[in-house]
């Protein structure tokens, strides 16, 4: 089962890997925020649907995302 991790540190809550999921398991996390004043994205996927395409990895313009297969 494929994985991510976020830098939640790094991460501006852009939600350009949420847009760009094909399988739509990244969410803005609305309930913190990081050290930098922003509310990152999180990884949501309970069932283990997500493939490890990286697309989220791709699309994110401050590198903080690694995917895990």
């Amino acid at each position: 089962m494929a994985h991510i991790k976020f830098d939640t540190d790094k991460c501006k809550g852009c939600g350009v890997c949420a847009d760009n999921c094909p399988q739509n398991l990244i969410s803005i996390d609305e309930e913190r925020m990081n050290a930098l004043g922003y509310r990152p994205a999180v990884f949501v996927d309970p069932e283990g649907l997500c493939k490890g395409c990286k697309i989220c990895a791709e699309m994110c313009p401050d590198i903080c995302i690694e995917v895990y297969k």
